[in-house]
């Protein structure tokens, strides 16, 4: 018996990004393996190829590595030292440590756009307490602390209104050995996401702007078509392609955007992974922002990015304490509307899972959406 080949991508990190790698993958032949903290993680839970190690350990990233065809990224908070041990092993990682090193450190991609030319929040590193007053009398108050590395959904984020409270703050910070910023408060009138995947040859496959609704500095939903010009949708791909040819990026990148209240675009920040901006490309697309970030790690052929219909909403789940969505789901019907539920033990706040509506007319979309992510969360 002739015996398969069958190529193997590892994934650190094993959260409902790994989970929805998986998921794509079957459908293309792909093995993954995880590497997880937890057997209760999210992709865990769903996987026969989980390995327990800390994703802050080069020694546990290179081991798994190895068993590896390929390594790729569930999220940022990864060693990059176990990175460059994979790859001194022969093992490629994509995004590369030196891709992954603009979405880890803030800072230092703040630096970097700002020499490429594109448009940032005005901002200042803050290593001593003088720092703060010269950069607030430029900027004015209130403006936002941020921690140059390890935030995510709103943590490492600080709006201060007055020096003595940022003063306060800096020295909590500094105590707590961060690196820290300050960056100008931006007057938002929409926040959009640019999603491409870029393979080794360069090839890109773009997807539709993505308005997002955010709230504390979670993603709570996010719609295509983003309500925008012609004009801005072209600037803000524009901006996307000119990060992901200078950083290149291998898989999905997504790129975080404000439009101000003057018509101008902004860079927030980005992600070298899937992103949640992406989720509705599940249902929405002709290819997922995940089955595209394997074909991209795996270097093959991308699919289309198009749309499948005029309209597409996702808005996520977040759980209101212990109540588990499962109770509701056979109350539920669902037409026109996808539902993915993570496995995560609810707890208040917590991403447990997302829905996905798509149709012609965005109100009814967006509509119907809400309503079924209300039902799950346990809404009176």
């Amino acid at each position: 018996m002739t015996k398969r080949s069958i190529p193997t991508v590892g994934i650190i990190g094993a959260g409902q990004l790994a989970r929805m790698m998986i998921q794509a993958s079957i459908s293309l032949g792909i093995e993954c393996r995880i590497l997880a903290k937890s057997l209760d993680d999210s992709a865990a839970l769903i996987s026969p190829n989980v390995e327990i190690g800390d994703p802050d350990d080069p020694i546990a990233i290179e081991a798994f590595a190895k068993k590896c065809d390929v390594v790729t990224l569930d999220h940022e908070l990864v060693n990059a030292e176990g990175l460059k041990l994979a790859i001194e092993a022969g093992i490629p990682v994509r995004p590369t440590p030196e891709t992954l090193r603009y979405a880890q450190d803030k800072l230092y991609q703040r630096n970097q756009f700002t020499t490429l030319g594109l448009r940032v929040p005005k901002f200042k590193a803050l290593v001593d307490e003088s720092d703060l007053l010269e950069f607030s009398s430029g900027v004015g108050w209130p403006l936002v602390v941020k921690s140059a590395t390890g935030g995510y959904d709103g943590h490492g984020v600080w709006i201060v209104h007055s020096e003595a409270d940022g003063q306060a703050l800096l020295k909590r910070l500094w105590g707590n050995g961060l690196r820290v910023f300050g960056e100008e408060l931006i007057d938002i009138q929409m926040e959009l996401a640019v999603l491409l995947a870029r393979r080794t040859t360069g090839e890109i496959a773009m997807y539709p702007v993505v308005e997002t609704y955010q709230k504390d500095g979670i993603c709570h939903e996010a719609s295509i078509p983003a309500a925008i010009s012609d004009e801005i949708r072209a600037s803000a791909e524009n901006v996307a392609t000119i990060i992901g040819e200078h950083i290149e990026v291998e898989g999905i990148m997504a790129v975080e955007l404000f439009l101000d209240s003057e018509g101008q675009l902004t860079v927030n920040e980005i992600a070298t992974r899937p992103h949640n901006s992406g989720h509705l490309t599940i249902d929405g697309c002709s290819t997922s922002q995940f089955e595209n970030h394997m074909r991209a790690v795996m270097n093959w052929p991308l699919g289309s990015a198009a749309p499948i219909k005029n309209s597409a909403v996702m808005v996520n789940i977040l759980a209101a304490g212990e109540k588990n969505p499962l109770a509701t789901m056979s109350d539920i019907q669902s037409t026109d509307t996808a539902i993915h539920l993570y496995g995560k033990i609810p707890r208040e706040g917590r991403k447990i899972g997302h829905v996905t509506s798509i149709g012609d007319d965005r109100a009814d979309v967006a509509s119907r959406a809400r309503s079924i992510a209300s039902k799950l969360r346990g809404d009176s």
